[in-house]
């Protein structure tokens, strides 16, 4: 199998291709998404919840997500590997570096921040030093005390327009990926078609280039409340491997995500 790289999604995005990503945890799930075509994967501070049984992302460290990444990297050595820089990981420019270095020395290719153009500064010095960066932008679990909850973000004309403002700032600042997380549908639409760089939506509807799930959501395997984007691919497949290629499939269509998995 090919590595899959920036370049290739980039590609997808002016031939209006979609593609399907999942977060993984450990050696046998990243292998087993690889090797029936998850070709970009997140290990995420979502790890924090699904993982560990915290009520937030907020208690994952960084030597958490190297640890997983590690991991992640022996399953899909071909797969662009993404890895989420944790909570209070990033709050300099310099800490970042750090925070990056080791994650990517655990085998990531890329860091994922989540916040607005006030991290531009902080984008700029890692892209310059050669880390990739997602942004990450609406719902920013990482800021759950801030929103007050789990909430969804981007509605209304000034809400909306910042969202964008903060999009555009980011790309400018060398962001090469996006990850719009529970935001209305037309607001993602449209923030993905003022960029440049790929955007992958969570609760964001099927407008945006890619599509990501925790992996537990798209299992059936979540505790709890379920989130409304969520769909129990596995109920309908039988199997886990056939739930990932039908995963696949119905974003790469544009079945998934539906009107009923979406916010306006």
């Amino acid at each position: 199998m090919k590595p899959t790289t920036l370049t290739h999604l980039r590609q997808f995005k002016q031939q209006q291709k979609k593609f399907a990503t999942l977060t993984a945890y450990d050696f046998s799930f990243a292998k087993l998404f690889a090797d029936e075509g998850i070709g970009v994967m997140l290990v995420g501070d979502s790890l924090g919840m699904t993982m560990l049984g915290h009520d937030s992302t907020l208690p994952v460290t960084v030597e958490d997500i190297v640890w997983c990444t590690r991991a992640v990297r022996r399953g899909a050595p071909a797969s662009l590997l993404l890895a989420d820089l944790p909570f209070m990981a990033y709050a300099t420019p310099t800490q970042a570096c750090e925070s990056a270095a080791a994650v990517m020395r655990a085998g990531a290719n890329m860091v994922k921040l989540e916040g607005g153009r006030w991290l531009a500064d902080t984008i700029d010095m890692l892209t310059k030093r050669a880390v990739p960066v997602c942004g990450h932008l609406g719902l920013t679990p990482q800021s759950v005390n801030i929103f007050g909850g789990y909430k969804i973000q981007g509605r209304g004309d000034n809400a909306a327009q910042t969202l964008l403002d903060d999009a555009l700032a980011l790309e400018a600042a060398g962001a090469q990926l996006m990850v719009l997380e529970c935001v209305p549908a037309e607001l993602a639409t449209r923030v993905s078609e003022a960029l440049s760089i790929p955007t992958i939506g969570i609760g964001a509807g099927n407008g945006t280039d890619g599509q990501i799930l925790v992996m537990h959501d798209a299992l059936g395997i979540t505790g709890g409340h379920v989130p409304k984007f969520a769909k129990n691919f596995l109920a309908e497949a039988g199997d886990i491997r056939s739930a990932v290629r039908q995963y696949i499939a119905e974003v790469e269509s544009g079945i998934y995500p539906g009107k009923e998995h979406s916010f306006h």
